[in-house]
């Protein structure tokens, strides 16, 4: 599978509005506002990448689950649990 982005890739300062009550908050908490956004950030690009993975393969999915439905799965005889 391939990586989501290039963790390596060089940092890029960037401007946001953010809740100015939020924002102090959080500063009082000393939560890191950078590492906290590439984290949100990373698992909304996994989802948006899963989401793009099931739309492109519904068919195929649909027919191996209907194949699996009616004949079972190929491991059926083999397992002894």
């Amino acid at each position: 599978m391939s990586a989501l982005y290039k963790e390596d890739a060089k940092k890029k300062p960037t401007n946001l509005s953010i809740n100015s009550d939020l924002l102090a908050k959080s500063r009082d908490l000393q939560i890191n506002l950078s590492a906290l956004l590439e984290s949100a950030l990373k698992e909304k690009l996994a989802q948006a990448e899963n989401e793009k993975w099931q739309a492109k393969n519904k068919i195929a999915i649909v027919a191996y689950n209907n194949m699996v439905d009616e004949q079972g799965c190929f491991s059926d005889s083999t397992r002894d649990f």
